[in-house]
């Protein structure tokens, strides 16, 4: 049924503008909103629910049913007996209505579109649906994953609101950590174009909540029923974000580069080419200084000025410290391939270690 916020803006807006004071009551006699103090029974209300009456005029008051496919679900009461009292609760009934269709046809919707998601429609009942619900097939749209640092529910709330102003855009959630939003891109279907749709959004969660929040996306897809390919890319993306890109906060599936292809490693593959690179766990090898010093490095193109200026250090101090990384693991990472090879040890190192964490997580 219909939030009791819902029912109190209406009756608000109602009160405002007509002066009629009116009360909205549930089938189970609790009040949801009210602009005055009833001095009717509970009883009295329960027993005009089950009469055959919809209308009811009795001392002071005006009592009208909401009814939704036959069912009584609320009865609006008016405070006198005017004409302008009749014609208010019947406006409070009407707009009730109103609300409850569409509420249903939220729901509808949005079971719709999970759905689609989760692969979980026969590809016929996908354009079947769509049209009853008058869903466009063929507009170019992406799957976008929101996912706050700070993931309560107050949160998440915030952000839907934030982003559903677009009535051709899907905002729904599939569990507690994040928000989905397949966002319908237009006729320009550029990578660059969602790129700027992703800094907007984590821009407005820091504006308008202060709060962080990651941000993968997938490939445009033109089709509703490739709807579901494009999720899994985008959360294959946010993995990644988690796995190898800590200093970053957005990822799409056209740049996931390296990443991917560790991703789709067997782990015992992986941990092969650990042990032929560094022998031992490099997290225990090198310090902190170090690890922070060789990503910036990365970071960089290998730039030794660049780097020296960044981390605010001379650079004859850049130099001693990648020369004892050379000492420690063996590789030169001022020359390009033992750079690359560095590079892919350190990031199939994060990805066992997410790996192990996950496993644990789940016994």
């Amino acid at each position: 049924m219909l939030n009791n916020k819902v029912i109190k803006k209406v009756v608000g807006d109602l009160k405002s503008i007509s002066k009629i004071d009116l009360c909205v009551i549930n089938s189970d006699g609790n009040i949801c909103a009210t602009t005055f103090k009833p001095n009717f029974s509970k009883d009295y209300i329960l027993d005009f629910f089950k009469s055959k009456a919809d209308m009811l005029s009795i001392e002071d008051y005006n009592f009208f049913k909401v009814i939704d496919e036959k069912i009584s679900v609320y009865v609006v009461v008016t405070s006198n007996l005017s004409d302008d009292s009749y014609m208010i609760g019947k406006i409070c009934v009407s707009e009730l209505k109103n609300l409850i269709i569409a509420y249903k046809d939220r729901l509808d919707e949005q079971g719709y579109i999970r759905s689609i998601l989760l692969d979980n429609m026969p590809i016929q009942d996908i354009y079947i649906k769509a049209k009853k619900l008058n869903i466009e097939n063929d507009i170019n749209r992406v799957v976008i994953i929101v996912k706050p640092n700070n993931n309560d529910d107050e949160s998440l709330e915030l952000i839907k609101n934030i982003f559903a102003e677009n009535d051709r855009d899907f905002i729904t959630t599939l569990d507690e950590k994040s928000i989905i939003i397949i966002k319908n891109i237009g006729n320009d279907k550029s990578y660059r174009q969602v790129e700027k749709i992703c800094n907007i959004l984590v821009d407005m969660i820091n504006t308008e909540i202060m709060v962080k929040a990651k941000v993968s996306y997938g490939m445009v897809v033109n089709d509703l029923k490739y709807i579901s390919k494009s999720y899994k890319e985008a959360n294959m993306s946010m993995e990644l974000l988690d796995i190898f890109y800590e200093n970053k906060n957005i990822l799409g599936y056209n740049m996931l580069g390296i990443g991917r292809l560790i991703y789709e490693l067997p782990t015992n593959i992986c941990e092969f080419f650990l042990n032929e690179v560094f022998k031992t766990d490099i997290s225990n090898c090198l310090e902190q200084e170090l690890l922070v010093t060789v990503y910036k490095f990365f970071e960089n193109n290998l730039n030794i000025a660049e780097t020296s200026r960044n981390l605010f250090i001379h650079r004859n101090t850049l130099v001693y410290r990648l020369e004892k990384i050379e000492k420690i693991t063996g590789l030169d990472v001022k020359i390009f391939d033992e750079a690359l090879t560095f590079k892919l040890a350190l990031m199939v190192s994060e990805y066992l270690k997410y790996i192990k964490n996950k496993n644990k997580a789940t016994i």
